[in-house]
């Protein structure tokens, strides 16, 4: 089983801001998360494959 990871300690891994992560769950548009109960928990694999799909060539490259 993977660690999970709290928002702030996604975030610190990303480098965003916890209010950044909170308005993507929101948005439907960050990492995949797991909700338990009131909890909110990535999985390091979820932030990793977030990464890959955003990676991109150039500025002007539309997302997949």
């Amino acid at each position: 089983m993977d660690n999970l990871l709290s928002v702030h300690g996604a975030a610190q891994v990303l480098g965003l801001a916890v209010s950044t992560l909170n308005k993507f769950r929101v948005y439907g548009t960050g990492p995949r998360f797991v909700k338990l109960g009131r909890s909110v928990r990535y999985r390091p694999a979820d932030l990793d494959a977030w990464i890959d799909e955003n990676r991109r060539a150039s500025t002007s490259e539309e997302a997949a």
